[in-house]
C-alpha cells in the first residue's frame, strides 16, 4: 500500500478498511481471510459471528441485538480475476492511492462497500438500540461465480431459524457518477437456454435427401425474435431476449448440417417468474420445431421492492440519508444485471442497493475517488441511526 500524492481527503476508517480487504487476493470463490478480518472487527462490537464453509464457499453470518426489526447488510468478499497484470498501473492486490483515487481489484465491486459499512457500524453502534433492531451482516465469497452456495445458502440458513428480514441493504456499486446519485430497488431476472436442433446430414447438391438444421434453427430464432414481450414501465425495464451463440460443429461447405445448438438469454421483468417464462419459451420454440430439445440454466428471479408505510421504510431511509450527505435525492433504478438481492427480496422484505460508482467494475485499473467512499460511509451511518437509534 502506498500514497503517491499528498491526499486532500482525510484517511478515514473506511479507507483503511478498504485497503486491508483489497490487499487480500480473494478471487471467486476464495475469501483469502477477508471474513476472518471482518469477524475480528465485528466481534469487538459485540456481534455474534458464525463462519460457514459450504462447498468451498465462505459465508459469514453475524448478528447484533434482539429487536423486532430485522435489518441486514449483504455483501461479497470475492472479486473477479484481474486480467493481464502487465496492463495494470499497479498490482491489483496492492491497493494504491494516487490523486485521491483508490486503485485495485475490489475498489468498486465491492470491498469498499463492505469497508464503508464496517466504518459506519463502528460510528453508529453506540447509538443503536439492541431492543429495537436485530442487525445482521450477511457476507459471502460466491457472488461473482455461480452463486449456488453463497447468499442463496445464507437465506436458507436464516429461513431454517425462522428469521424474517424486514430490510436488506446491499453494498453493490450503484452510482453512475457520484455516490448517492443512483440506488437500485429491484433487478430484472435472467434465464439462459440451450436449444438443440436436429436435422439430417446430406450433400448440398441434393437438398431433398437432407434436412437442414440451420433452416430449422432459423425458424426458432424468428419465433423468439418476433414475440412481443412487455415494454416495461418508468420504474422497471421491459423483457428482452438476445441470441448469444449458434454452433453447427465442424464446417464443410458442401455438407448440409445435421444439428445446430442455439444459446440465448432472457432478461425479464417482474411480470414473469422462471416457471411462466420457461413455459412461454418452450411453447414458442416448439411452435417452430416440435422436436427441439430445450435446457434452461442460470436462473435468476426478478424482484422489485416498493415503498411501505409500515414502520421503517428502507427506501425512505436511504433517500433521506443520501439527501443529507449529498444535498440531492437519488435516481431510483432497476437497471443492470442480477445481484444477490434476488435471494433476500420478498413481499415482506425490502431490498435496496446503494454503493460507489460502477464505472470501472471488472475493468483493468479498477478505481474510485476517495470522496465517494467517504460519502458512502456517511450515508450508511445515517441509515443505521435511522433504523436502530435509541429514542
Amino acid at each position: 500500500m502506498s500514497i503517491q500524492s499528498l491526499p486532500q481527503i482525510p484517511l478515514t476508517r473506511s479507507i483503511h478498511f478498504a485497503e486491508v480487504l483489497m490487499a487480500r487476493e480473494s478471487i471467486t470463490p476464495i475469501d483469502a481471510g477477508c471474513q476472518s478480518y471482518l469477524m475480528h472487527r465485528l466481534e469487538k462490537l459485540c456481534f455474534i459471528c458464525e463462519k460457514h464453509n459450504v462447498k468451498g464457499v465462505k459465508n459469514l453470518i453475524a448478528r447484533w441485538g434482539n429487536g423486532p426489526c430485522h435489518f441486514a447488510f449483504s455483501g461479497h468478499t470475492d472479486v473477479v480475476p484481474p486480467g493481464p497484470l502487465e496492463k495494470w498501473k499497479s498490482h491489483p492486490f496492492s491497493p494504491v492511492i494516487s490523486q485521491n483515487k483508490l486503485y485495485g481489484r475490489g475498489a468498486a465491486d465491492m470491498k469498499t462497500g463492505i469497508a464503508a459499512m464496517l466504518a459506519a457500524t463502528e460510528r453508529a453502534i453506540g447509538d443503536m438500540d439492541p431492543t429495537k433492531v436485530t442487525y445482521w451482516w450477511l457476507i459471502t465469497s460466491d457472488e461473482e461465480g455461480e452463486a449456488l452456495w453463497g447468499s442463496k445458502w445464507i437465506k436458507e440458513a436464516l429461513d431454517s431459524q425462522n428469521v424474517a428480514l424486514d430490510m436488506c441493504l446491499i453494498g453493490e456499486p450503484t452510482a453512475t457518477s457520484n455516490t448517492g446519485d443512483t440506488i437500485k430497488i429491484g433487478r430484472r431476472g435472467s434465464l439462459s437456454a440451450t436449444v438443440t436442433v436436429a436435422g439430417k446430414q446430406g450433400h448440398v447438391a441434393y437438398p431433398k435427401t437432407a434436412i437442414n438444421a440451420i433452416h430449422k434453427a432459423s425458424d426458432i430464432v424468428q419465433a423468439l425474435k418476433n414475440y412481443t414481450f412487455d415494454e416495461g414501465t418508468d420504474d422497471f425495464p421491459g423483457t428482452t431476449l438476445q441470441i448469444t451463440h449458434m454452433d453447427t460443429g465442424i464446417f464443410t461447405d458442401n455438407i448440409v448440417p445435421s444439428s445446430v445448438r442455439i444459446e440465448f438469454n432472457v432478461r425479464y421483468s417482474w411480470q414473469f417468474d422462471e416457471e411462466n417464462l420457461s413455459t412461454l419459451l418452450i411453447r414458442l420454440i416448439h411452435s417452430a420445431d416440435a422436436t427441439a430439445i430445450i435446457n434452461f440454466s442460470r436462473p435468476c428471479e426478478s424482484y422489485l421492492s416498493k415503498p411501505t408505510d409500515k414502520g421503517n421504510c428502507l427506501i425512505s431511509c436511504v433517500e433521506k440519508a443520501i439527501k443529507s450527505a449529498t444535498g440531492k435525492y437519488p435516481v431510483v433504478s432497476t437497471s443492470g444485471g442480477t445481484s444477490d438481492g434476488r435471494f433476500f427480496a420478498g413481499d415482506n422484505t425490502q431490498v435496496v442497493e446503494v454503493g460507489v460508482p460502477n464505472t470501472t467494475i471488472h475493468q483493468i485499473n479498477e478505481h474510485i475517488h476517495l470522496s465517494d467512499l467517504v460519502t458512502l460511509e456517511d450515508i450508511y451511518t445515517d441509515i443505521l441511526l435511522q433504523v436502530g437509534k435509541s429514542e
